[in-house]
């Protein structure tokens, strides 16, 4: 069981940037393959960025130059640094862990074995 804590939400006026952590519980955080996903309001969740065991990352299209996912095994972290925050990107983010797939980045999200309780993102024009 994997215990997954997201912070480093807020709010910030567009063009402005922020820095979300999803800290993980265990001792395997390593193995794991790691996503961001958002929320927006009164939408889907999507799919925003992803590392893998061997640090490959991927992103979403309309976050691709401005995001940057990175991890740090020591700390059992995964980081998600944001730039030019849009108003568009506001949304409760999660980050979720994938167990199964972890050499690979996958957009999935019913492939993630475990969630983050999310934190809010507000941008403001």
């Amino acid at each position: 069981q994997v215990h997954l804590v997201e912070s480093g939400g807020g709010s910030v006026q567009a063009g402005g940037s922020l820095r979300l952590s999803c800290a993980a519980s265990g001792r395997t955080f390593s193995s794991y393959a790691m996503g961001w996903f958002r929320q927006p309001p009164g939408q889907e969740r999507e799919f925003v960025a992803a590392i893998s065991r061997s640090y490959t990352t991927y992103y979403a299209d309309s976050v691709k130059g401005r995001f940057t996912n990175s991890r740090d095994n020591a700390k059992n972290t995964v980081y998600l640094q944001m730039n030019s925050l849009k108003p568009e990107d506001m949304a409760i983010y999660y980050c979720a862990a994938d167990q199964r797939k972890s050499w690979v980045v996958t957009v999935r999200g019913d492939e993630y074995d475990y969630w983050g309780q999310g934190t809010q993102v507000t941008v403001s024009s």
